[in-house]
C-alpha cells in the first residue's frame, strides 16, 4: 500500500513542488495551506508522514501545530518533517547541530529550504522506515 504524506506550508509554490518530488517517488500526498486546514486533513487521511512549515499564519504556526498533535495519542507516532525557511528569512538560527527537543520542538527531522530532491525522498524513506520499525 502507498504511504501517505500530508504537506502543511503556506507557500502554494513550495507545496507543489514538494507533492511532484514526492509523488516521483510514489506517495499519495495531500496538501493543506495553513495548521487549521492541516489538522482537519489529518484527521481526515491519517497520513503516514507529514511534511510542516514553521512560519504560516503565525511565526510560531509549526511548533504549535507539532506540540499539538504530539499531544493527541492517535497522531504521536507520525513522523514529522519540518522544513523551513526561517533562517533565511528572519535570519534566525537554532542553536547547535540539532534543532530537536521533545518539547520546545517535536519533530523527527529538520530541512532547511529549499529542499534538495533527491535529500528529501531520502530523508522521508528513512522516516518512514522507521516510524514501520516502531510499530
Amino acid at each position: 500500500m502507498r504511504k501517505k504524506i500530508l504537506i502543511i506550508d503556506d507557500d502554494p509554490d513550495f507545496a507543489e513542488c514538494t507533492r511532484v518530488v514526492l509523488e516521483s517517488g510514489d506517495y499519495v500526498v495531500s496538501v493543506a495551506g495553513d495548521t487549521a486546514a492541516g489538522m482537519k486533513k489529518l484527521e481526515m487521511i491519517e497520513p503516514d508522514l507529514i511534511v510542516l512549515d514553521v512560519m504560516m499564519e503565525s511565526r510560531a504556526a509549526g511548533f504549535i501545530f507539532a506540540r499539538t498533535m504530539r499531544k493527541n495519542p492517535a497522531y504521536n507516532h507520525i513522523p514529522i518533517l519540518m522544513a523551513t525557511s526561517m533562517r533565511e528569512q528572519t535570519g534566525f538560527s537554532f542553536p547547535g547541530d540539532d534543532p530537536k527537543h521533545p518539547v520546545l520542538l517535536p519533530v523527527d527531522e529538520f530541512m532547511e529550504k529549499p529542499l534538495i530532491p533527491k535529500e528529501l525522498l531520502a530523508k522521508v524513506g528513512e522516516l518512514l522506515k522507521k516510524a514501520e520499525e516502531k510499530g
